[in-house]
């Protein structure tokens, strides 16, 4: 899980960042539409639109966006029909990617996540590839000022989270999917600074890079995540948290 946490906490500091340019709010928008769509407009019955308004409230959208979005995605409001499209390759020294993609327009995000992999010495793979290299988690990282390990045990376990593990400055949770928000509740309402809360996929094993690889890696992540529409991209590369934290600011 390592390499998992060492880059998404990279990629919730640039989110924070990116945010207040509104990069992000364009991926957000799309999510809560096609979560509205497929599961109606009630929060509270639709967990997946639930987690996409945490995420837009956490990255300050605008209240009148949120609800144009889902109004959108509940048919009052016109627009583009997306499409859920999952893509799966190969990236330096056979590094697993798998991103989660919502789209207008197929056969240019095919051709653009391409690129992306053959500039990065990778490749763009077929269906079911590597997906088996990954699992569904819920992650939530909670921030470790005035929480001891005593403490974030006693909240999450009994809301059903499976681990806690030290991530440095925070706590990472780990819970099955179906646990999520449930053990995301009893966090909030124990008053606990949540940094970062996400449904996510977790390597089953990691590949360490270092040098040219580790730096074609990170590049890669970014040209990825940087498409409007590539939702998430998951890895399961590893590497040195000083040398990340360098190349990812460079």
């Amino acid at each position: 899980m390592a390499g998992h946490s060492k880059w998404a906490n990279i990629k919730h500091k640039k989110a924070r960042e990116d945010a207040k340019r509104g990069k992000v709010f364009s991926k957000i928008v799309k999510e809560i539409t096609v979560a509205a769509r497929l599961g109606g407009g009630d929060l509270e019955a639709n967990p997946r639109l639930r987690q996409a308004v945490d995420k837009a409230r956490s990255v300050n959208m605008p209240k009148d966006n949120i609800e144009r979005a889902i109004k959108k995605g509940t048919g009052e409001g016109g627009g583009a029909q997306y499409e859920q499209v999952m893509y799966e390759g190969y990236g330096p020294a056979g590094v697993a990617v798998l991103l989660e993609v919502l789209t207008d327009n197929r056969n240019r995000v095919v051709a653009e996540i391409r690129h992306a992999f053959s500039k990065n010495k990778g490749n763009l793979g077929e269906s079911g590839c590597v997906a088996w290299l990954f699992d569904a988690r819920g992650y939530i990282a909670v921030s470790k000022e005035g929480v001891d390990e005593d403490r974030i045990m006693d909240v999450v376990l009994e809301a059903g989270a499976d681990d806690v593990e030290d991530g440095g400055t925070v706590w990472e949770v780990f819970t099955d999917p179906a646990a999520y928000q449930q053990a995301r509740d009893a966090i909030e309402a124990a008053g606990l600074p949540v940094e970062a809360a996400e449904l996510t996929m977790i390597p089953k094993n990691t590949v360490r890079l270092e040098g040219a690889d580790a730096e074609r890696m990170l590049r890669l992540m970014e040209m990825l995540e940087d498409n409007d529409d590539v939702q998430n991209v998951y890895a399961n590369f590893d590497i040195d948290e000083a040398e990340m934290e360098r190349l990812a600011g460079a």
